[in-house]
């Protein structure tokens, strides 16, 4: 009769698959840090020859272009791809990534005759990017090809090639993309910022590309975005006690109030450190008017400037707090350092 063996149960805990046969010792992982570095910085070093004709070309072909640029690219090239698009979109040239092996599969619907594509292939010959080439033939678009092969398909197909090449990678193996990926990546941003630089492209620009920066706080808010106006102005006219003009400094909340004629216009500025000084000097608060101690001629600013320029003008005069006017000098805000610190301007 059949006899069953007795199960037996393991209690060794399955240990992955490992080539490493010694920890490396501190010195040894900063000397592959450094040896990196160095082969890395060779590669890069060795652009400077190849930023040439070619690549002026390069740049007269998107600056003529009256689409958008269209980059491509296979594997850790599509990876270096994708940041060269947003660079490219964030200085001023509408960019975007398209994914070769989707591009084959409905998303060249995505490109125009108006757009010109920059396709990155260390090879010259990644099939799925070589694939698309007589596509773009076809919709008459221009090709700038960055390789590291000048002879292949890729490069020899393109209007321009650009030479991203190195004598070596970084990896010991020569296999892993880290020196190739590194000087195509250099390559593209020499072309953003020669572009940025042709069109005038500016900070307030690159502000608006990032409404949701520190930049795009400084760049973009006006004074007009952030002051008190209407109801939450603190106003109140010559010939008013001192001691009002207190209750509309507290009311408001801006450590100040704006002093102004029966025209409504600007007389002067009455302000915490006012106060100060009017009771340092002995003046009785019950018996004596806002103009008396106000500060008259006071600084002020037109609602349409930037904030950062109202905080400069803050620095300047080592004030608080600003009172706005319009072309008839009559107050129309005020603003204070407060709201340029909640407004992340400072």
């Amino acid at each position: 009769m059949y006899k069953r063996s007795p199960m037996t149960t393991s209690t060794t805990t399955p240990v992955a698959a490992s080539t490493t046969t010694s920890a490396a010792s501190a010195e040894e992982f900063i000397a592959s840090g450094r040896r990196t570095v160095n082969i890395e910085q060779q590669a890069v070093m060795a652009l400077q020859d190849r930023i040439n004709h070619d690549f002026a070309k390069a740049c007269e072909l998107i600056l003529n272009c009256r689409g958008r640029v269209v980059v491509t690219g296979m594997g850790k090239s599509g990876h270096i791809g994708n940041k060269m698009a947003a660079t490219f979109a964030s200085t001023g040239t509408p960019s975007f990534f398209v994914h070769p092996g989707e591009a084959a599969h409905g998303d060249m619907g995505m490109i125009t005759a108006n757009d010109v594509v920059i396709a990155l292939s260390n090879s010259g010959g990644s099939s799925e990017v070589v694939t698309l080439i007589p596509l773009f033939k076809r919709l008459g678009i221009p090709m700038i090809a960055m390789t590291g092969n000048p002879g292949s398909v890729l490069a020899t197909s393109a209007e321009v090639h650009l030479n991203t090449g190195v004598e070596q990678e970084a990896c010991p193996l020569d296999l892993a993309p880290t020196s190739s990926t590194t000087a195509t990546l250099v390559m593209g941003d020499s072309l953003a910022i020669a572009l940025l630089e042709a069109r005038g492209f500016t900070a307030e620009d690159f502000a608006f590309s990032h409404p949701g920066g520190s930049l795009g706080r400084r760049l973009l808010l006006k004074v007009s975005d952030l002051m008190h106006s209407g109801d939450r102005l603190p106003v109140v006219e010559e010939g008013t006690a001192l001691r009002t003009a207190l209750l509309e400094v507290t009311s408001k909340g801006l450590g100040m109030t704006a002093i102004t004629d029966n025209s409504r216009r600007l007389r002067g500025i009455f302000t915490d450190g006012d106060l100060r000084r009017t009771l340092d000097n002995g003046i009785n608060p019950l018996t004596t008017n806002v103009e008396e101690v106000m500060t008259a001629n006071c600084v002020t600013i037109q609602p349409n400037i930037l904030a950062a320029e109202a905080l400069k003008v803050m620095e300047d005069h080592n004030i608080n707090a600003l009172i706005c006017i319009d072309d008839d000098n009559r107050p129309v805000g005020a603003i204070n350092m407060h709201d340029l610190l909640k407004a992340g301007v400072v």
